[in-house]
């Protein structure tokens, strides 16, 4: 048997993966890096991560391949990378990648000098043609060294200028038309269709649609509202979504939502049980609350720890074939359901000949309305949701028997706290204390176990260990949670926390040249550039999260100097938005609460719980809420009384006090 490597050692899921391939894997560590520069040997940076289909391929091809790892250990010091647990490393690389390139994904494969500036790089490659690379690069090395250093040089000064972004124009006024030439552009990319965009293949991105919808509702705008209605349905239909189980997949690769790249990954369930959960209190649609439960009851039972944290990722394969957990064929199916097998094939879309690439197999999908089915199989509503519910039940207990996709078992603070946020946002929305138990528990666990004495945070927590100074998102994502940790039982402790961790941002991660924050801590190791992370993407950027904190919390605690920060990082941003709005779409949030305001609910009164029930029954987007019967807040200190009292406060301002939710709601712009 293979001897293992020294990745035998490490915590993370994916790097173990590698720990027996004959290629000699290090870490990324002081040791690996010394080693290069000691025998002047240039550098694999070879980034993944656990859940990444192509990944696996490329190390069954490449890494496994006792020919490939002869060149590799030979010539290179060879660098594995989780790009979850080190998102600042993948984010050099992947830039120096894009920059050479055009285009980036993983796996991604970076050959740097001895000194950690890249020369040359790329994703996937096949096995022939990365040997053949490797050994020109080897070439070029020993030959010519002074043409890789030029070029090293030439990269490294792009990495470091690429995406800077200059201070904006204070006199900059935020208005209506600059949404207007966002969205305009924008929805010439909708497919009306079949939801999302108009591409293949789709991503759920929900940053975006939470955006849309709340554009949609503040400027009535019927197109946008019927677009993004249209795909939050169309992916609770699809086969993105698990039909059985619950969660998301991360993208569809086809343009109907039909086909899933199976794997799961936590920070897009977290943040769709908050869409959802915003879309079901705009509009009450029935499904995106069962889509919610769903979901949470998956996160329930296969990815949530004995401590309350959440697990990272399920891989899109199982037994060495993608997909292979989650499909049907005809037969399995009609094995399980013995009763209205007719019904459920076609609710859950099962035919002889299956419905994707692999003959006879089917992936659970809808495509049929259950008022059709009603109507087709003369049963009514209640009967129809019985006979599915029992199915689901039956289906799902024969899926568990079956090998199961491998998990990250990794704990991350930023996608931890992104799950607290959809829990909280839940728990208010469908008026559930369970849900709220488990976001407290893992605030709790993570405030409790994964700081330091400082009173910085860790990025992992695995096996009992904090582990990896945390970055930028860690500190923003976590900052949200509490915030809405607190807007859901306004203990004021989590807003304290928010405070505190606010203020280790602003002194540790602050760029004294630019308004952004760094994504990586003065306390952070040496990287080749040190970057700040502004564009939004499948996950908003830490830059566009850490905004609209400074902007709630300059409400909450009447902070002058947070909202100031918070609207020139905006003014910095916003001439860049209209061109890419999908790219912007959370700091397109921020410009939205600027140009209508931010409606500040307070409630005092001994039944303020009741009273805040009722606001989570009306969807309000550009709001902060306060309430108690005691409190430090400068908005609630002076307004104490046993009696309900509702104040809504605009830009300093607030109304007389009103008895009533309909009242209040008078006065809500």
């Amino acid at each position: 048997m293979q001897e293992p490597n020294s990745l035998i050692h490490a915590s993370s899921p994916y790097l173990l993966q590698h720990a027996y391939n004959p290629v000699e894997w290090y870490e990324w560590n002081e040791t690996s890096l010394k080693k290069a520069k000691d025998e002047n040997k240039l550098i694999i940076v070879s980034v993944g991560y656990s859940a990444c289909h192509w990944c696996h391929v490329m190390e069954h091809e490449s890494f496994e391949s006792h020919e490939v790892a002869e060149v590799m250990n030979k010539h290179f010091v060879c660098i594995k990378v989780d790009r979850e647990e080190r998102p600042d490393i993948d984010q050099i690389y992947m830039l120096a990648v894009q920059l050479m390139n055009g285009n980036g994904g993983w796996p991604l494969n970076a050959i740097c000098l001895p000194d950690q500036r890249p020369i040359y790089g790329g994703t996937y490659f096949r096995k022939a043609d990365w040997i053949n690379i490797l050994l020109n690069l080897t070439n070029l090395w020993e030959k010519e060294p002074e043409k890789a250093v030029k070029y090293a040089e030439r990269l490294t000064e792009g990495l470091q200028q690429a995406e800077l972004i200059e201070a904006g124009n204070e006199e900059l006024t935020f208005n209506e038309e600059q949404l207007i030439e966002i969205v305009e552009p924008w929805k010439r990319n909708f497919d009306i269709t079949e939801g999302g965009y108009n591409r293949a293949p789709k991503f759920p991105l929900p940053n975006n649609w939470s955006f849309l919808l709340r554009y949609a509702f503040l400027k009535d705008d019927q197109t946008v509202m019927m677009a993004a209605m249209r795909t939050l349905e169309a992916m609770a239909m699809g086969g993105i979504y698990d039909q059985i189980g619950g969660g998301f997949a991360r993208y569809s690769v086809d343009a109907k939502w039909h086909v899933p790249h199976f794997e799961k990954m936590l920070y897009d369930n977290g943040q769709l049980v908050s869409l959802y959960a915003e879309a079901y209190q705009c509009l009450k649609y029935e499904p995106f609350a069962e889509i919610i439960k769903e979901t949470i009851e998956w996160i329930d039972r296969e990815m949530t720890s004995p401590d309350g944290l959440f697990y990272s990722a399920l891989d899109a394969d199982s037994e060495g074939v993608e997909g292979k957990f989650y499909v049907w064929n005809k037969a399995d199916f009609d094995e399980v359901i013995t009763m209205h097998k007719e019904l459920l094939s076609e609710y859950f879309t099962i035919t002889e000949d299956g419905n994707w690439e692999e003959e006879h197999t089917n992936i659970l999908m809808r495509k049929v309305f259950d008022e059709e089915l009603v109507e087709k199989y003369k049963v009514s509503k209640a009967e129809l949701e019985q006979i599915v519910a029992e199915a689901k039940v039956k289906l799902l207990a024969v899926r568990s028997s079956r090998v199961r996709p491998g998990l990250d078992d990794k704990c991350l603070t930023a996608w931890n706290a992104q799950m607290i946020k959809g829990l909280t946002d839940s728990a208010q929305v469908l008026n559930n204390d369970a849900y709220y138990e488990k976001a407290k528990k893992a605030a709790s666990f993570i405030l409790n176990n994964l700081m330091d004495e400082d009173g910085g945070l860790y990025r992992n927590y695995k096996n009992g260990k904090a582990s990896i100074n945390g970055f930028l998102d860690d500190y923003a994502s976590l900052i949200e949670a509490l915030i809405a940790l607190y807007e859901t039982d306004f203990n004021e402790a989590w807003l304290n926390e928010a405070q505190e961790l606010t203020d280790y941002v602003l002194s540790n991660f602050t760029d004294q040249n630019n308004v952004m924050f760094f994504y990586t801590s003065n306390k952070g190791e040496d990287l080749i550039a040190r970057k700040h992370e502004v564009m939004d993407n499948v996950i908003p950027a830490s830059n566009s999260v850490m905004a609209q904190n400074l902007q709630k919390l300059g409400l909450f605690f009447d902070n002058e100097t947070y909202r100031e920060r918070a609207s020139a990082m905006l003014k910095a941003v916003q001439p860049r938005i209209k061109a890419y709005g999908s790219a912007y779409s959370n700091w397109s949030i921020q410009l939205l609460n600027e140009v209508y305001g931010i409606n500040e609910i307070a409630i005092t009164g001994s039944d303020f719980r009741e009273t805040k029930k009722e606001f989570d029954q009306q969807y309000i987007p550009n709001k902060i809420t306060l309430a108690g019967v005691k409190s430090s807040l400068p908005l609630l200190q002076y307004k104490q009384s046993e009696e309900t009292k509702i104040y809504i406060c605009r830009d300093k301002t607030c109304q007389l006090p009103v008895g009533t939710v309909d009242q209040a709601l008078q006065h809500i712009k």
